[in-house]
């Protein structure tokens, strides 16, 4: 297997660096513009693994789609895409197949299979299958009942109401509202329980109606018109997770860094971690369209509920391992439920580098500033543990970071992006 071990920085980080566009915005961005009439043009996408496998699975539904000069063209199929038979991969893409899933639970003509790795077939989706079939759906689990893969054939798939549980993952709410412009008499969707990750959900809204849909807020869910999407061109704002590593880095090593197209009043989720740096002991502004985050001293023990930004976990458990004091992290059991159970995971790898670690069941408590030691960190085909454990290594000598190609799914130029801040 393939390693790359991690020169540390002996020096407070100075970098202002331009990172590629939210993969949430791209995937929402990419999934309204296939359902279009028309072409529409996405520009500063994020272009990865997971964005790439959606396209290339919109692309045999009946869309043109091209990239071409750093923006993805896509000529929409008008709300009925159609297929004949293919066996459609989504590797470990569990926002892209739960979106593409119920946009090809439209389609009137042809059979079609999603599928992907055997993680991705080890995540939830039962819910979102549920809600689908009650909407008129044919869709049948190959191997187990709630789980990819899944075979989509031909149904008959119409609007009204339909309820939703929504505790393990905002995506299945996500999926339905996207193609809810496209149900006859749109779409009622009553959501039972709590929901999770909610920023999410608010990222939909804003990208169905950048696309022209109509959806509001009810009592107890979400009401969608039928009044499909148009087609328009799109711009891609930076990606929020993808910052979190760099924002974290005057908090390790002193410094500052610039993000400079990110802004503070993000609605992306992970936005979150803004707030976080400013409580112990950052200094946040505006600098231009993006944000600066600055440390003159270490960072503070901090405790925060990620029930609704869970992706900046792997961030949060490293910039942990640093600040003095006991640090809480807590509030999001689907963790576990992720490319790997992330909990256990980041526990086992902070523990080889000398952090004392308390796995919960929804989080982790860590008691950071103490002596830190390298070591050879496990990825369990994990982006995020990938890319966070790196970004650790910038401060520990003598990190190695075992299969360092598996951020390509949401970030293959970061290993371009994080030899920046040697220059």
């Amino acid at each position: 297997m393939e390693k790359k071990r991690i020169e540390p920085l002996t020096r407070p980080v100075n970098l202002s660096l331009r990172l590629p566009g939210s993969k949430s915005l791209t995937q929402r961005a990419l999934l309204c513009a296939a359902l279009a009439e028309g072409e529409s043009v996405i520009r500063n996408p994020l272009v990865s693994e997971d964005t790439e496998l959606l396209a290339r699975a919109l692309s045999v539904s009946g869309c043109r789609v091209e990239l071409r000069d750093g923006a993805f063209r896509i000529s929409g199929v008008g709300g009925r895409p159609g297929f004949s038979g293919e066996r459609i991969f989504f590797g470990n893409n569990g926002t892209g197949s739960r979106f593409f899933l119920a946009y090809a639970a439209l389609s009137r003509a042809g059979k079609a299979i999603i599928y992907g790795k055997p993680r991705l077939h080890e995540r939830p989706m039962g819910p979102l299958l549920s809600a689908l079939r009650a909407l008129g759906a044919r869709l049948e689990c190959l191997e187990r009942e709630g789980y990819l893969p899944v075979k989509v054939s031909p149904g008959d798939l119409s609007g009204g109401r339909v309820e939703l549980s929504a505790e393990k993952s905002s995506q299945f709410v996500s999926a339905l509202l996207l193609i809810g412009p496209y149900l006859t008499g749109g779409l009622e969707l009553e959501i039972r329980g709590e929901m999770v990750s909610t920023p999410y959900v608010e990222l939909t809204l804003a990208v169905m109606r950048a696309f022209g849909a109509g959806v509001e807020k009810s009592a107890r869910g979400f009401r969608v018109s039928e009044d499909g999407y148009r087609s328009r061109l799109y711009e891609v704002e930076g990606d929020a997770s993808s910052a979190s590593y760099f924002l974290i880095l005057p908090a390790l090593l002193g410094g500052s860094v610039t993000v400079e197209n990110l802004s503070p009043d993000s609605p992306q989720a992970d936005i979150l971690l803004l707030r976080i740096l400013s409580e112990i002991g950052g200094r946040i502004e505006r600098a231009g369209e993006g944000v600066r985050v600055e440390f003159s001293a270490s960072p503070r023990a901090f405790e925060v509920n990620l029930k609704e930004a869970p992706d900046l976990f792997p961030t949060l458990c490293v910039l942990a391992a640093v600040a003095e004091g006991c640090t809480r992290i807590y509030g999001a059991p689907h963790l576990r439920y992720k490319e790997c159970d992330r909990i256990a995971a980041m526990a086992k790898e902070l523990k080889k580098c000398g952090v004392k670690v308390k796995e919960l069941p929804d989080g982790i408590e860590i008691e950071g500033g103490g002596a830190l030691s390298g070591a050879e960190i496990e990825t369990y085909d994990d982006h995020r543990i990938a890319m966070a454990f790196a970004v650790l290594g910038l401060k520990v000598p003598g990190l190695i970071i075992r299969n360092p190609a598996c951020v390509s799914k949401s970030f293959p130029e970061f290993w371009d992006y994080l030899e920046k801040v040697y220059s």
